[in-house]
């Protein structure tokens, strides 16, 4: 295998591994049954604990 080949090999592909993972990202991140999961997260720096008291 050259390395034009592989080059182009690596271009091609890398970059459809790229757009995969980041579709898959932004499809994690607006699936429906996430949503209670991130709200909570988003909300957790406001919520105070009662092991905070010490803060």
């Amino acid at each position: 295998m050259t390395y034009e080949a592989a080059s182009h090999f690596a271009q091609t592909w890398g970059l459809a591994f790229a757009v995969a993972l980041f579709l898959a990202a932004v499809l994690y991140a607006l699936w429906p049954n996430n949503r209670a999961t991130f709200e909570n997260a988003a909300r957790a720096p406001l919520n105070k604990d009662e092991d905070d008291d010490h803060a």
